[in-house]
């Protein structure tokens, strides 16, 4: 199949770019934004053998995407098949490493150069490629393709936004999706766009999100830590990008006007930032502690500053209340489905774009509250922790609002059932 102009324009620029690898390798290594151990992964260079036999490989950008794919690693691996998990990201890697099934392996995505990515799929030769969620690299698309697996979009979603931006290249975003031998989709809307940008055999099966566990707690920390807490009003800005650990720090004062032994923690999108923080809020006269010095939130602690990796369950289940990040500062939103999963009732800013159709879903049900501005935030914290009835109550309608949308994961699996069979080793004789 012949490529149109611009696609075969990026092909070639991103041919040319390669030798410029080592100096955005170099300058994310000094950003903490690689793992020094495994660089060369980003170029293509296995850092696993192949494991003998047939190989589903599933690509996700980062945490969330990784996340999605959960449900389908652990349903192909219980089925006897091998999977490798691609990713973009240290943070993802980290996550993987912990949660990962026997029978699966992670590498990190190459950079989308042609040669790149066709010295990964020599390497790794899969027998069926998923690509989760909004994922168009170019260059992986058609190197999978050119290496002769069957390729699915799974958990696919195109926002109306993308969905302009892409109008304005049809015949580039055309070739690509014409790639795909299956295009699940999120819903319905996600299902049009993506159909009319040109993906063949699109279906809506639902969002993997909905599926996957609710992010685990070691349960000795979580007893001691309700222990130590006890007693005081506890919710967690969680996932928070710069500007609105001000807004939660800000609505804390105003509640502790009323509950003078309020604790907010604060879980920073990236971790990271901890340190800055700190001094943030420190100067704002709010007495903060962090957990990555394994300080306590000790009784005089107002600020509870969680930048670690991986412990958002527990901090989810030490939180009856969470404010999702991301959505106050016009970025799109963080997905609320974890906390939700796990009974915390959810307050969010107008800013979810990327999750429309979740949010909507929360806020029908009364699992969840559009909060505008740090006075909207701690006017319902306060109505919140002043009625306890409603709180749980609210937090009982968001676990339910997700438990009703499971089972994507399944519809999923039956509609790749062809695609696996066709990877099976031929019946003996």
């Amino acid at each position: 199949m012949s490529l149109p102009l611009s696609l075969g324009a990026y092909r070639i620029a991103t041919g040319l770019a390669s030798p410029l690898s080592g100096a955005l390798l170099s300058l994310r290594l000094n950003k903490a934004k690689e793992d020094p151990l495994r660089i060369e992964e980003r170029r293509g260079v296995a850092g696993l053998p192949r494991p003998a036999g047939s190989l589903v490989w599933l690509h996700g950008a980062s945490v969330g995407e990784a996340l999605s794919l959960m449900p389908l690693v652990e349903r192909l691996t219980q089925a006897g098949r091998r999977a490798l998990i691609t990713t973009g990201t240290v943070s993802s890697a980290r996550l993987l490493s912990q949660r990962l099934p026997p029978g699966a392996m992670h590498q990190f995505a190459p950079l989308d150069t042609p040669g790149f990515m066709s010295r990964f799929f020599a390497h790794w030769r899969p027998d069926l490629a998923l690509i989760a969620e909004s994922e168009i690299w170019p260059n992986m698309i058609l190197e999978a393709g050119r290496a002769g697996a069957p390729m699915a979009m799974v958990n696919a979603r195109m926002s109306a936004r993308s969905y302009a931006r892409w109008r304005r290249a049809p015949a580039f975003i055309g070739a690509l999706l014409a790639r795909f031998d299956l295009c699940l989709a999120q819903s319905a809307g996600d299902g049009e766009r993506l159909a009319a940008l040109g993906a063949g055999q699109v279906r809506v099966v639902g969002n993997l999100k909905f599926d996957a566990s609710a992010p685990p707690a070691n349960q000795r920390e979580l007893a001691e830590l309700s222990g130590q807490v006890s007693g005081r009003q506890i919710w967690i800005a969680a996932s928070t990008h710069a500007g609105e650990e001000r807004i939660a720090a800000d609505a804390h004062r105003r509640v502790a006007a009323t509950f003078p032994d309020l604790l907010t923690l604060i879980a920073p999108r990236h971790a990271d930032r901890g340190e800055a923080i700190r001094a943030e809020l420190s100067a704002m006269g709010l007495r903060c502690a962090l957990r990555s010095r394994g300080e306590r939130p000790e009784r005089d602690v107002e600020i509870y500053i969680c930048d670690t990796m991986g412990e958002l369950g527990l901090f989810y289940r030490l939180a009856g209340v969470v404010m999702v990040g991301k959505s106050f500062v016009g970025q799109g939103g963080q997905n609320p489905i974890e906390p939700a999963k796990l009974a915390c009732a959810v307050l969010h800013g107008p800013q979810v774009a990327n999750f429309t159709e979740v949010y909507g879903l929360l806020d029908g049900a009364g699992g969840a509250a559009l909060v505008r501005d740090a006075d909207e935030l701690a006017a319902m914290l306060t109505m919140l922790f002043a009625d306890p009835t409603r709180l749980r109550a609210m937090a009982r309608a968001a676990a339910k609002a997700v438990e009703a949308e499971a089972g994507a994961a399944d519809r999923v699996m039956q509609a790749l059932a062809p695609l696996l069979a066709a990877t099976d080793p031929p019946a003996a004789a």
